[in-house]
């Protein structure tokens, strides 16, 4: 029988009141107690780093993680652990709210098409700013742990070349459609042991600078570059069946499930194109795309590291949601 500070506890009890000593061997079992429990979370660990060692990760970063300070140390720490154990992440985060927030700063109004940002040139001016301020603030957190990074855009290197989009025929301003990747930048730091970090601005063949949806960008990174994973950190716990009933959450989705879930309407509001670009991944070689609640600390390596997991996989027909069953 494992010997543990409960039963210890139960087993001095049932004879006499509690002395000195008993009382030091039952905080030493808690703590031997507790140090078990750290090996197990290690033991689970394993074939998962064994798995993923020298692969590509790309973690879009977003939602109310990138607003609260703690929270956002705690995703950069789970970047750096990846990175530490033998993955190869790339981080691409957006900045909504803060955008909104300088937009409103300078007495203009945020405007949204079908929720897409209307972007003028005065706001993509703001949102460049605002865009490239985050990121330096992420490459602070990551070099404050020791760990190598860059941060860059979509403009760096011809990495996301864009047209004009458009929402249902209607002129939103730079607002772009990626139309080309070019990760050679991409390989070239991580093959150099950076850690890099991309804003989502991209340009067209003109050279104009257009904002691009992180999600998007998000996409065609880890698409381009044959990502293992893609995880979307995001204020919602991951694919509700009802997204009015928490117990609906759904932990693992196939490709074809996914689409027969938005054929039968249970999927809506922004949750619908983020599971577009779930599929899309996914058929363009990414193995698998998680969609995790940023707002939970360590989201990422809950999801990665342990058999359960706690957000939704989506993953093709072929692959297993277990690695270690």
């Amino acid at each position: 029988m494992l010997i543990t500070e409960a039963n210890l506890t139960q087993h001095f009890k049932a004879n006499r009141y509690l002395n000195k000593y008993e009382m030091e061997i039952i905080m030493s079992a808690k703590d031997m107690t507790e140090e078990l429990m750290k090996a197990q979370v290690l033991v689970e660990a394993l074939p998962y780093i064994q798995k993923f060692n020298r692969k590509i990760i790309v973690v879009k970063y977003g939602g109310s993680a990138m607003v609260d300070e703690e929270l956002k140390r705690k995703v950069i720490q789970d970047v750096v652990l990846l990175k530490v154990v033998g993955f190869k992440p790339i981080i691409v985060h957006g900045g909504g709210k803060e955008i909104s927030r300088w937009v409103g700063k300078v007495g203009m109004e945020p405007v949204f098409v079908n929720g897409l940002r209307k972007t003028d040139e005065a706001t993509m001016e703001i949102a460049e700013m605002v865009l490239n301020k985050v990121n330096k603030s992420l490459v602070k957190l990551v070099e404050e742990l020791g760990v190598n990074a860059i941060g860059i855009s979509g403009k760096d290197g011809g990495l996301l070349k864009v047209e004009k989009k458009y929402s249902n025929g209607e002129d939103i301003g730079f607002v772009g459609e990626i139309t080309e990747v070019n990760p050679k930048i991409l390989y070239d730091l991580l093959e150099k042991d950076f850690l890099p970090i991309v804003c989502p601005v991209g340009m067209d063949d003109a050279y104009n600078s257009y904002n691009i949806n992180a999600d998007d960008a998000a996409c065609a990174i880890a698409k381009a570059v044959s990502a293992e994973k893609l995880a979307f950190l995001t204020d919602i716990e991951g694919v509700y069946k009802d997204p009015s009933d928490k117990s609906t959450l759904i932990s693992e989705l196939t490709i074809d499930e996914a689409r027969a879930l938005i054929g039968d309407g249970f999927i809506g509001g922004g949750m619908l194109p983020k599971l577009n670009n779930c599929i899309d991944a996914i058929e363009n070689g990414v193995s698998r795309v998680h969609i995790l609640d940023g707002r939970i600390a360590h989201c990422l390596l809950l999801e990665i590291f342990t058999n359960r997991g706690i957000g939704t996989a989506i993953l093709s027909e072929k692959e297993k949601r277990y690695y270690n069953e």
